[in-house]
């Protein structure tokens, strides 16, 4: 069977209107009725998602639920905040309900679906939503990731589970240790799949497909397919479609965007002078600040805690308990600012979250879009605000030249410190005006945001962690 993608459907936004693509496409707008009981998905499954308030699904749950469904391999692409994780997820519990089984033996619950991620808050999150839509059936799901002890997943996984969502090194270990057996894996996911094709995971990630069924069905969700990546998947995929919401590479819509030139000695100073001013005007001080190395993210922590805000820092040498604490800190509100790095950029879903600033540029041009996709979803606006120091000059022709676009550069407002000068030439105003995220925005056409499954309890399945500090994703619509 010939590695090629059979078919690409390509809409942006929720009201599905078609976008151009550089590729051959086949364009296939859904009935704009469509609601989730459309899909042939089991009573049980449908009254969990009833009961999460949805019933309208998203673009890319519209366009890909029917093609899992069909036993299609598929590569999903769409903004991050617009449901992804359920467009697998949910298809995922309706396939592999013909296995489930009230029997106490290990023996009937073997590993049917197997979901990485490249992060620990996503691996949570993506268990959340599968705990949350199987709580009617007797399908067991379960999560394991590295930073906790593995005594308490051992157990877990001794139990059976049908679905498990893994970080791929822990993964490996539990392989290990004869614990966790991939043979009878029927779909096998890849959630951020462009990190997860990453050079860095590469390794682990071929030793665990080497242990799936060669038939099996594969599925690869991301915000965005770099072509190198897409034409690394083509290798782990038999004939795929391909289902791309909205332009590749983009923001969301509702996420309002503005760059600064601010020097790196200035870089703390003008953090502290943009929450004021939010405050003034009325503004939430609410943001994730994003740095690109792990001690520069607890020592701006510390420095923002010095200049009177409420700071919390979440990185790679953080324990898992230690982040867990921290993002519940964050979301109740005991903590405004959230420092982080590249770890907090995927799958780490708050609903309403205000403003995300980067205090650096990433080095990759796509964590950019990953790190502002962290505000503006689920139809709710957003502002992303970035520092940018005249040497991180060529990062940022690296985001534009991906994201198609060039980002409105403007001056910080009078009573700041020295900041560097706009480039000549951009789009900024005259010296002193204020930037538009000074000002409460607008409101803008989008469509009725939804919150997530946020307070689904995760009783049964015996996550191993402590209270998940954030929802993930459902999507679609809330009725009214």
């Amino acid at each position: 069977m010939t590695n090629t993608e059979t078919e690409i459907t390509s809409f942006t936004g929720a009201d599905n209107t078609v976008a151009p693509s550089d590729s051959s496409v086949t364009s296939a707008t859904p009935p704009a009725t469509i609601t989730f009981a459309d899909f042939g998905l089991d009573p049980k499954i449908q009254k969990a998602v009833l009961e999460q308030g949805y019933t309208i699904p998203t673009p890319i749950q519209a366009q890909s639920i029917p093609h899992v469904l069909a036993g299609s391999d598929l590569m999903g692409a769409a903004q991050t905040g617009t449901g992804k994780t359920a467009a697998f997820v949910l298809p995922i519990i309706q396939k592999i309900l013909r296995h489930a089984s009230n029997s106490a033996s290990p023996a009937r619950h073997p590993i049917r679906a197997l979901v990485l991620t490249p992060t620990r808050e996503l691996a949570v999150q993506v268990a959340e939503n599968a705990a949350s839509y199987s709580k009617h059936t007797d399908l067991r799901a379960a999560v394991v990731y590295g930073g906790v002890d593995m005594k308490e997943q051992v157990g877990i996984l001794r139990n059976g589970v049908e679905i498990l969502i893994a970080t791929p090194g822990r993964l490996l270990d539990h392989i290990g240790s004869k614990v966790a057996n991939l043979s009878q894996v029927e779909i096998l996911v890849l959630d951020e799949a462009d990190r997860m094709l990453d050079m860095g995971f590469l390794p682990d990630l071929q030793r665990i497909i080497n242990l799936i069924p060669a038939q099996r069905q594969t599925l690869l969700f991301s915000a965005t397919f770099s072509p190198e990546i897409k034409k690394l998947a083509q290798s782990y995929l038999r004939t795929p479609v391909t289902v791309e919401v909205a332009r590749q590479n983009a923001a969301a819509d509702t996420v309002k965007q503005v760059i600064h030139m601010v020097s790196s000695s200035e870089k703390q100073r003008a953090i502290v002078k943009v929450l004021e001013n939010r405050t003034r005007q009325g503004l939430s001080r609410q943001c994730i600040i994003f740095t690109n190395s792990r001690l520069g993210c607890a020592k701006l922590a510390r420095a923002l805690e010095r200049d009177g805000i409420k700071a919390g820092a979440i990185h790679g040498d953080k324990s898992q308990g230690e982040r867990t604490l921290t993002l519940d800190a964050f979301k109740s509100g005991a903590i405004e600012a959230l420092v982080a790095t590249d770890v907090a950029a995927r799958g780490l879903d708050i609903p309403d979250m205000p403003c995300v600033i980067n205090h650096e540029l990433p080095y990759n041009a796509e964590d950019f879009i990953h790190r502002i996709g962290r505000t503006g979803r689920a139809g709710s606006t957003g502002d992303a605000i970035a520092l940018v120091d005249a040497s991180e000059k060529r990062l940022l022709d690296d985001i534009e030249k991906l994201m198609k676009r060039k980002l409105d550069i403007k001056p910080l407002p009078e009573g700041t410190p020295a900041y560097a000068k706009p480039p000549s030439g951009s789009a900024a105003s005259t010296k002193g005006a204020d930037p538009f995220f000074y000002k409460p925005y607008e409101p803008t056409s989008a469509p009725q945001s939804s919150d997530d499954a946020a307070t689904s309890e995760v009783k049964k399945v015996g996550i191993v962690a402590a209270k998940p500090a954030v929802g993930a994703l459902l999507g679609g619509f809330k009725k009214k």
